[in-house]
């Protein structure tokens, strides 16, 4: 049995820790806020999580709310025209369908299932100065979380980060009373050129099912609007504002909204950053940065807590595979590297949505409203955004996926 210190309560810490536990291994949590401080605190991601992700929860035995939560079971993509209506609107299917659980619902929980399982929590605010006496007991210390200091112990990658600051201004808007839309529940996907992105979808939150909207404003845009606001009420209005100004169509679902509760809104920024993966204490010793520490994407693809669910698995099987070996610099690097074999790909992908589309993007997501192939294998890329590598991300590879298409479609008709 090994000791393991991991510093940060959230999707990553937590689901690493219960998978050490359930190894045999002894592990402490660090946490900044107890559960009745995260239940009654602001809300935290929009968190909408994919077949991938909630299998890896499920094989956990942390996957509590199948039964409460509403499924997202697609997504829907909309673009306006000059005219400010719909040029291209379609939808589809997930594979398999999604769920957002509100981190002040989820976290608490597992909480309390990571301390049944045998794991301990401390209650604090941890600094350099308690990383270096976690790393005098422990086999490992990994850090899931840290702000200041901490943070700075885990310098930019200037290599893997393609971006130095804020490419969007975010804001979440938890809500009930949203009409649902027709056929199926999905991710609303609607890309608004020069203004930025709005995304709404079905959650469960501490007063139970309600819609997450989302909003992404390009930085000067008239969507960059939330520095003024400081009333919950302004920030609902506001946001109700969005929509009646650039979706319409998404504003008639709109009519009788009211939010879930005060803390159920929450505005900011931040650049997408990957960072090197060791942070080295003023004594020497060496800790392990995770998820969000070390590769933190723009929420416009929706793989926040995904890519942590992915880190914490991967880090998982590498400590396994390690056994008693001792956690040096050089697996601490190896460990990063295995992870960063999938995010890289999830980083790509995402920074290219930042940027405005190129006119081969613009033709397969034109050409995914009248195929339902296309349409299909576009939405559950966002399970597995590798597969984008293959026919997306670059002019030729679509071309020759939209002529392969056509011709298909040809031979059925012929």
């Amino acid at each position: 049995m090994r000791n393991f210190v991991v510093v940060g309560a959230g999707q990553a810490g937590l689901q690493l820790g219960i998978g050490l536990l359930d190894a045999g291994h002894a592990v402490t949590v660090v946490s900044n806020r107890t559960p009745d401080q995260l239940r009654t605190g602001k809300v935290m991601s929009s968190q909408c999580m994919f077949g991938n992700a909630l299998s890896r929860e499920r094989a956990l035995g942390l996957n509590f709310w199948d039964t409460e939560c509403p499924p997202v079971e697609g997504i829907s993509f909309t673009t306006p025209g000059p005219d400010g209506q719909k040029a291209i609107s379609w939808a589809s299917r997930l594979d398999v369908p999604a769920q957002s659980v509100d981190q002040r619902v989820k976290m608490p929980r597992w909480m309390a299932e990571f301390e049944r399982r045998g794991g301990a929590i401390v209650y604090e605010d941890a600094g350099i100065d308690d990383l270096e006496r976690y790393t005098k007991s422990a086999d490992l210390v990994i850090v899931a979380a840290g702000k200041g200091e901490i943070a700075q112990m885990f310098p930019r990658d200037a290599e893997r980060s393609q971006y130095d600051r804020p490419q969007r201004a975010l804001a979440l808007t938890y809500v009930t009373g949203m009409t649902p839309r027709p056929d199926h529940s999905a991710v609303t996907f609607n890309l608004i050129p020069g203004v930025g992105e709005y995304f709404a979808f079905p959650a469960l939150t501490t007063t139970g099912p309600c819609e997450i909207m989302v909003m992404e404003g390009l930085p000067g845009g008239p969507m960059d609007c939330w520095g003024d606001i400081t009333t919950p009420e302004e920030h609902l209005a506001r946001a109700r504002w969005v929509v009646e100004s650039f979706l319409p169509w998404e504003a008639e679902r709109c009519q009788n909204l009211t939010l879930t509760d005060d803390n159920g809104v929450l505005a900011g920024r931040f650049p997408p950053t990957v960072r090197h993966p060791i942070g080295v204490l003023p004594s020497g010793a060496k800790v392990l940065g995770l998820a969000d520490v070390v590769v933190l994407n723009d929420p416009i693809t929706g793989q926040g807590s995904n890519n942590a669910s992915r880190c914490a698995t991967s880090y998982l099987t590498s400590i396994l595979d390690h056994g008693d070996r001792p956690f040096d610099a050089a697996f601490m690097q190896s460990t990063f590297e295995r992870y960063w074999d999938y995010a890289q790909y999830v980083a790509g992908w995402t920074n290219a949505l930042l940027a405005p589309p190129p006119p081969h993007v613009l033709e397969v997501l034109g050409a995914a409203g009248a195929d339902p192939r296309i349409a299909r294998r576009f939405v559950n890329g966002f399970d597995d955004p590798r597969d984008f590598y293959h026919w997306f991300m670059d002019p030729d590879s679509a071309n020759a996926y939209l002529a392969a298409s056509r011709d298909a479609a040809l031979s059925v008709v012929v």
